[in-house]
């Protein structure tokens, strides 16, 4: 096993030292016709690391998938418990929702439970991920709103802490304003980074987004399992969103969805969060691990295959499970008359 390089330290970029090695292959009849290479960190609450393949010190953006560490503060301030939120609210501050009809109509009331109006949101307005929700706000003529948007959940969140902190939550997308400095202490806490330093960017909700090795993304989520070695309030907050999580898959993402099903099957043992561009995370809270993937072309297919064939091969995943979750471990694929044509594999490479 090894150690991060030195997981309380802000690790340098290697961007194109060494290409990472093919984890994904897509076959259409005989032949492999894409193939997606990328890295997996898989990473014990003390920074060792306990499995990797490709480049883990190399940093990227953990862009969504890192909701669960930036919903920490919605419960570390009192501001969930002050508003009353239970399960669903909690679920839906680390979700990345496809705005269908119940995630909007949950993420109003939760909004309205904390004095908060949809107006407040600066997420941006955007279609529904689910294509049959999108199908539903246009044959009824409604416009998209920021409600539809994947990320009202958490934005809903974050207004809430500034509410409940007595902060104008007007502006709180921006780096300066305390809800977002509040999250930079706890992503530096819990990533073992300093980000003074690192690269930093904008979400695609319009929230700041900082750079950092895999393996520290990796060891946030560790760190989320097993918070053993963090305070007492940051021990209860994890444990609240983990359950959280389990509880209400649907609410951190949707109908028919990878995370979904992978959650619904395997309980509040294996809790995975995706994120755009290709990356893709684990809490494992029975194993006490943390499990960072990022596919370097950005692809969600592969991602959510490394992903799974990463939970079987650790042993996160029992018989059953992945009996039940074999559509999502061998998936193939079909043309728009439902024959079909191909397949996605898993790469030589993805073997620990």
């Amino acid at each position: 096993m090894d150690d991060l390089i030195n997981p309380h330290e802000h690790m340098s970029p290697s961007d194109g030292e060494t290409a990472n090695p093919i984890l994904v292959e897509v076959v259409r009849g005989t032949m492999v016709e894409s193939r997606h290479r990328g890295a997996i960190a898989v990473v014990a609450p003390d920074g060792t690391v306990v499995r990797s393949i490709g480049d883990v010190t190399r940093e990227m953006y953990p862009r969504s998938s890192i909701k669960p560490v930036q919903a920490l503060p919605l419960i570390e301030t009192g501001a969930a418990d002050a508003f009353g939120f239970g399960n669903v609210e909690i679920a839906l501050a680390c979700a990345s929702h496809l705005g269908e009809a119940r995630h909007v109509t949950a993420v109003r009331a939760a909004l309205e439970k904390a004095n908060g109006t949809p107006e407040m949101l600066e997420c941006g307005a955007q279609p529904p991920a689910s294509r049959a929700a999108e199908h539903e706000i246009i044959r009824a003529g409604e416009p998209p709103h920021a409600l539809h948007n994947n990320c009202s959940g958490k934005h809903t969140g974050m207004i809430a802490t500034a509410l409940h902190k007595g902060e104008n939550p007007a502006g709180y997308t921006a780096i300066t304003h305390p809800v977002q400095q509040r999250i930079l202490g706890v992503f530096e806490s819990m990533t073992g980074c300093d980000l003074s330093r690192a690269p930093r960017g904008i979400d695609g909700c319009s929230v700041p987004v900082w750079a950092m090795p895999l393996g520290n993304l990796a060891l946030a989520m560790a760190r989320m399992a097993d918070p053993s070695d963090q305070p007492e309030i940051r021990q209860n907050a994890a444990a609240r969103i983990r359950a959280a999580m389990a509880a209400e898959p649907f609410y951190v993402h949707g109908s028919n969805t990878f995370a979904t099903d992978v959650m619904n099957i395997a309980g509040p043992d294996v809790l995975v969060k995706g994120g755009a561009e290709g990356v893709f995370i684990a809490i494992l809270p029975a194993l006490g691990l943390g499990v960072a993937i990022k596919i370097d072309d950005g692809a969600e297919r592969a991602a959510e295959l490394a992903m799974i064939h990463t939970l079987e091969q650790i042993g996160a995943l029992t018989d059953d499970q992945c009996t039940a979750l074999k559509d999502r471990l061998d998936p193939i694929q079909t043309n728009w008359s439902g024959r079909e044509v191909g397949s996605l594999q898993p790469g030589t490479a993805l073997n620990f």
